[in-house]
């Protein structure tokens, strides 16, 4: 007799929601259930829509007239004393699945427990709208089932893969209601487990998943022997069918047209264990053959098996002895069927049952290497389908096809070897004293580098270059891209030369190179197999390498000279371990010691570039382009020009070098730089100093109103007529309240007396004017917010000579003064209240006009009623 199982919870389906008003449900019908299982009884309140939980009681009545109080989910005294105990020891327990469901749960069901169960709901509505209570009768019969294994269970079931089997349960039920048994069959393979077939309670077979095509095929069966046994037959045992099987047996009870289950049992019927079959396949170890000669190797099989079995043969071969790697490729086919597919060179006989040969004709040295043979066998199905049940690979048989090989010398020399850095290198490797140059022999080059290192370190080679059998070149990492850009060069000459030639040699091409060739041969298919490599030995590319040197000394031939003179400078070049080199200059000024306008700037002036093309660098001074003049006076020397100095020239004037060496016919590569001593420009002048300072009467302005800033320039020292001093003015502006960001231009007066204002992207305008001899005023009209910030001015004095020239004094900076933009709070304001003001009174003339039409068209009703006496009763439809 089998264990009891425990059953699964039953939830009857509720019934339709009445038209209107709260309802409680439980299952409709006769509930029916076993002794000693669990009865599972689901209530809910439908239209509940409250956010708290629904309370439930429930009450329990053998005869359906008096109910005795059995449970609540509220108050915890309202069971009877009969069912505390059952209550307090888990028997009985109400379990919410929702704020409007709860579910009576008793377990281990009993006689006793046969009768009327009640569910209801307290009430909390304002007028009664509804049932709050519902009822289901339960039924308890007793244990009637016995199911047990037929015959008793065995230890272990032992089968070879495709043998048969069948398995016997029996099963019966004596309730004296008219119930219905269904069976399932599973099969367990440690904790997982799997549904195989079943008969249901409706005499429906339902097979498992992974089952439907072996049940339709009728490899498996369920069907019954007598009134009682169920029998589960396998015409073919696979090796997933190993595991404890059981039968499941359920009892079900049929009740206007709905079905409850009513028990089940499981029993261990017996465990089936699937023998593996025994496969063994012996091949040659090493198989040595001459070329041209027939390969012969036979593949003989082992295995238990007697009955109809029929082996399926593969040769494979693979230049590895590991099968598993990709690479291997089927040499010949036979299927079960006795079919061979296999090419015309190789043949596949079956000389008796058990050994199979591979025989290769014609053997070449491209049929050196490993075979397999594989094997698998077969057992065919009722249903004319066939089934695997053993496959092997054997070992692995080495073949070593002996041959002649081409005899040959390699020999590498340098036939140009570099001086410099950009000389071109070029090798030659050939082949010599070739003992076997038959049609049927090519050869082809690798090229190698290895870095030359001490004696001891290990350095590995680098791949530059390889050239296979096709005579497709294959470029190495190292190469690639310079061989792409026609840096690198590699050629066949003749048959037995190949060269490699570098354009252009780099300091990181010294080392050692060797070429490696290789003798190719043909085969039947007209393909090419590599049968020799032969290396040559390596030759060292190597120069000595020395630093560039090079030295630019300028000088000043005449030192003194004054305002308005012409200043020269000359530079002379020398240079060491430069090949062939030619020059390039560029003249650099920077402000003297101490001239903190412009500290650490360095000006570039004019340049001369290799090819002796002028070009003006960041010389601005439109009225003097013709100023400056760069010149080569010899090949290593250079002169400088500056026609009509201005004291704003003064500062330290240098010669920046750079030497550039040939690469190729029109290409040149930058050696070396240098830069020479500093000449220095010092103007000894005794003339006016000036100063540049701002002022606002305004320094804090509302939003609108006009800012003025006034830039007042002083002169200390000598003083000058007014028509011999010129300025030229700009305004900027750091809007921050430090001057950490860049300062924005504004505007500017140069001394011919032309306006430049910059574009801005708000409102606000913006003009500057000459006011004074020494005063310029800048005014922002129409003020916005983000005119607030930092303003200084730029002055640039010129002051006219003697001789009547016009000279450049050094630029000045005034300090910066803040100006602050305020908001106006009431002309902020005043527009957006009168708006609403208006926008209110109109809104409430529009309602009380709308008021009025109502009452006098839309609402006007005249009634008429009786007098009343004061001292009457009032009449009903006043009431």
């Amino acid at each position: 007799m089998g264990r009891l199982a425990p059953r699964p919870v039953l939830l009857a389906l509720l019934a339709l929601a009445l038209c209107q008003g709260r309802v409680v449900r439980v299952p409709s019908g006769i509930l029916v259930r076993v002794v000693d299982t669990e009865l599972v009884i689901p209530c809910n309140v439908s239209d509940y829509d409250g956010p708290s939980e629904q309370n439930f009681d429930w009450s329990f009545s053998s005869s359906g007239n008096v109910y005795v109080e059995l449970a609540s989910t509220w108050e915890a005294g309202f069971p009877a004393q009969l069912y505390r105990e059952r209550l307090q020891r888990g028997e009985i327990l109400l379990r919410r699945t929702a704020n409007d469901a709860v579910e009576l749960h008793i377990r281990n069901v009993q006689p006793s427990d046969q009768g009327y169960y009640k569910c209801s709901t307290p009430s909390t509505d304002a007028t009664v709208q509804g049932n709050y209570e519902d009822t289901v009768q339960v039924t308890v019969l007793a244990d009637a089932l016995h199911v047990s294994a037929s015959p008793q269970p065995s230890p272990a079931l032992s089968l070879r893969e495709g043998e048969p089997f069948e398995l016997r349960c029996s099963a019966s039920t004596a309730s004296q209601l008219h119930t219905h048994l269904s069976v399932l069959w599973a099969v367990h393979r440690g904790a997982a487990g799997r549904n195989i077939l079943a008969l249901t309670h409706e005499s429906r077979f339902r097979p498992g998943p992974g089952y439907e095509q072996r049940c339709h095929s009728g490899d498996v069966r369920l069907d019954t022997v007598g009134s009682d046994v169920y029998r589960l037959s396998v015409s073919r045992a696979l090796s997933a069918d190993q595991g404890l099987y059981k039968c499941v047996v359920s009892e079900w009870i049929g009740e206007q047209g709905t079905w409850q289950e009513i028990q089940e049992k499981t029993v261990d019927v017996a465990t089936v264990v699937i023998q593996p079959t025994v496969l063994r396949l012996t091949v040659a170890r090493n198989v040595s053959v001459a070329e041209g000669k027939e390969l012969d190797l036979s593949c003989n099989i082992t295995t238990d098996r007697v009955d109809d079995v029929r082996p399926e043969v593969t040769w494979y071969f693979s230049r590895l002895p590991d099968s598993s790697l990709p690479g291997s490729h089927v040499l010949a086919h036979m299927d079960r069927d006795s079919l061979v597919h296999s090419s015309p060179h190789v043949a596949l006989s079956h000389v008796d049952a058990r050994s199979y040969h591979l025989l290769v004709r014609d053997v070449s040295k491209e049929n050196s290497g490993y075979y397999f043979c594989h094997v698998a066998l077969w057992t065919p199905r009722h249903n004319r389908s066939w089934h695997k049940v053993a496959e092997t690979m054997s070992t692995p048989t080495g073949v070593d096809v002996t041959w002649l090989e081409p005899s040959y010398q390699v020999y590498l020399n340098a036939s140009k070897v570099p001086e410099y850095v950009d000389d071109p290198t070029e090798l030659e490797c050939r082949v010599v004293d070739m003992r076997r140059s038959e049609a049927n022999v090519r050869f082809t080059v690798s090229w190698y580098y290895r870095m030359s290192r001490r004696s001891d370190d290990v350095v590995s080679s680098e791949l530059i270059a390889v050239m296979h059998g096709d005579w497709t070149l294959k470029y190495g990492e190292r190469s690639k891209q310079r061989a792409q850009n026609g840096e690198l060069i590699f050629a066949k000459e003749r048959l037995d030369t190949f060269s490699f030639r570098i354009q252009r040699t780099t300091e990181e091409d010294r080392g050692n190179y060797y070429c490696v060739v290789s003798a190719w041969t043909k085969q039947r298919n007209n393909s090419w197999v590599k049968s020799k490599d032969v290396f040559s030995k390596p030759v060292n590319i190597f120069w000595v390498s020395e630093d560039s040197v090079l030295v630019v000394k300028a000088r000043q031939p005449k030192p003194f000279f004054a305002a308005g003179n012409t200043f020269e400078m000359t530079c002379k070049v020398s240079s060491k371990n430069i090949k062939s080199p030619r020059y390039s200059v560029l003249i650099t000024a920077e402000k003297p010691v101490g001239d903190l306008s412009s500290p650490n700037e360095t000006k570039y002036i004019i340049s001369l570039d290799q090819d002796s093309v002028v070009k003006l660098e960041n010389w601005t001074d439109a009225s003097r382009v013709d100023g400056v003049v760069l010149e080569k006076v010899q090949e290593d020397e250079f002169r400088y020009r500056m026609y009509q100095t201005q004291v704003s020239d003064a500062g330290l004037y240098r010669c920046m070098v750079t030497a550039w060496s040939p690469v190729g016919d029109s290409l040149w590569r930058e050696a070396a730089t240098s830069l020479s001593n500093p000449i220095e420009i010092d103007f000894q002048t005794s003339g006016p100093v000036f100063n540049a300072s701002v002022h606002s009467a305004t320094p804090s302005v509302t939003r609108g109103d006009l800012i003025k800033l006034f830039c007042i320039i002083t002169i200390e020292g000598t003083a000058l007529d007014p028509d011999d001093m010129a300025f030229d003015v700009s305004w900027f502006a750091v809007h921050s309240f430090g001057m950490d960001k860049d300062p924005v231009f504004l505007s500017s007066l140069d001394r011919k007396g032309i306006v430049n204002t910059a574009q801005r992207d708000w409102k606000s305008d913006l003009s500057l004017e000459r006011v004074g001899v020494l005063e310029f005023l800048l005014q922002v009209h129409g003020s916005e917010d983000q005119d607030f910030g930092n303003y200084y001015c730029s002055v640039t004095p010129w002051v006219k000579s003697p001789t009547g020239s016009w000279q450049k004094e050094t630029e000045i900076h005034s300090k910066p003064m803040f100006i602050t933009v305020k908001m106006d709070v009431l002309n902020a304001f005043k527009y957006p209240l009168l708006i609403g003001i208006g926008l209110s009174t109109l809104i409430g003339l529009l309602s009380c006009l709308i008021g009025y039409c109502s009452s006098h068209w839309c609402c006007k009703k005249e009634v008429q009623e009786t007098r009343r006496e004061r001292r009457r009763l009032m009449s009903m439809e006043m009431d």
